[in-house]
């Protein structure tokens, strides 16, 4: 099965239910939903250029739509009313690209999916700004849904408690890269259960809870997407060092500059010679920018096998991903392409 191919014919029908909660221009009507009505007068023009425009900006550059999809799919495995459902699918993805803006201010990046960083493109004010109020544009679905009052409760139940997670997450990732300390391995996977598995569990335990799945099925959705979500960040840091396609849209080793320890970085730590690995730790405690130190870095996670051992520790989560749903899925077309999606979020070129 192309897993590309699936992504790219979900893409329009995803994006059109994205555009109805934030359309790319805003008026009166469309800011009164969100914000309730004006007791004095709206600027829907600005509300345009400095929330609507950056949205829109990094949406139409590209992205997998992978959450979106996932909730889908997970939803119709399960026997859910689509019609019903479709609207939700811009929960995972609006989050997951306010997370990001906000994400390349805290980390200094320049580049995203091949161009200026948000807050370089519109200021740092409007990057920090856009990406917070991504969190909460999508929460009048909850309210307006057609969905009883305890599906709801579950979902918004589901809803808070990633988003809780998500920063706690980036806290970890941030204090770490500063260098205030070294993480266990285990602690690195516990930060990526947060940072990107959270969404990802936010999207497959959404696509369960508004299906009607019960309370077994809901949880064996979670341990699914926390396995595989961990899997796509190492694979996501793996591709930091050594993809040549991932580098078209990023430049190697952004990773390297921002000091972040990777789980190839703990690895690597951990068993070079300690000449090797206190030169690493000097390199990424300098945030360098030296093309030459980067590489000079790259070569000592290489030299010490911790890509490899990475790359073992991605695939090995993704099939305990599809171990552990598996059994709670009936036989359907849905259920393959979940299976698909398992292995294609791990073995990926960008």
């Amino acid at each position: 099965m192309n897993v590309k191919e699936v992504l790219k014919q979900m893409k329009p029908e995803i994006d059109a239910e994205i555009e109805k909660i934030i359309p790319r221009k805003f008026d009166d009507a469309s800011i009164a939903r969100l914000c309730g009505p004006a007791k004095y007068d709206y600027d829907a023009g600005t509300a345009t250029k400095s929330i609507a425009e950056p949205v829109w900006d990094l949406l139409d550059r590209g992205g997998k739509r992978l959450r979106p999809a996932l909730l889908l799919l997970t939803a119709e495995a399960f026997g859910g009313d689509l019609e019903k459902i479709k609207p939700f699918c811009a929960v995972p993805e609006v989050v997951h690209n306010g997370t990001l803006m906000v994400d390349d201010v805290e980390d200094d990046s320049k580049l995203r999916r091949g161009e200026p960083c948000t807050h370089e493109k519109y200021g740092v004010d409007v990057g920090i700004n856009t990406g917070n109020t991504m969190y909460y544009l999508t929460l009048p679905l909850f309210h307006e849904s057609s969905f009883d009052a305890e599906t709801k409760n579950k979902a918004l139940q589901v809803y808070y408690r990633e988003m809780i997670r998500v920063s706690f997450g980036q806290a970890f990732d941030i204090w770490w890269h500063k260098g205030n300390s070294e993480p266990t391995e285990d602690q690195y996977l516990q930060m990526c259960s947060y940072k990107t598995g959270c969404l990802m569990r936010m999207a497959v335990q959404l696509g369960a809870v508004l299906a009607g799945a019960n309370e077994e099925q809901v949880k064996a959705c979670g341990e699914y997407a926390e396995s595989l979500g961990i899997g796509f960040q190492i694979q996501d840091d793996i591709l930091d060092l050594t993809g040549e396609e991932f580098a078209k849209k990023r430049r190697l080793g952004e990773d390297i500059h921002e000091g972040k320890r990777t789980l190839m970085v703990i690895h690597c730590l951990a068993h070079a010679p300690k000449e090797k690995a206190n030169r690493l730790r000097e390199i990424l405690a300098k945030h360098t920018d030296d093309g030459a130190e980067i590489n000079e870095a790259i070569q000592i996670i290489k030299e010490t096998g911790s890509i490899g051992y990475a790359k073992e520790k991605a695939r090995e989560l993704a099939k305990k991903a599809w171990v552990d749903l598996e059994p709670q899925l009936p036989e359907c077309e849905a259920k393959e392409k979940l299976k698909a999606f398992t292995t294609y979020l791990v073995e990926r070129e960008i």
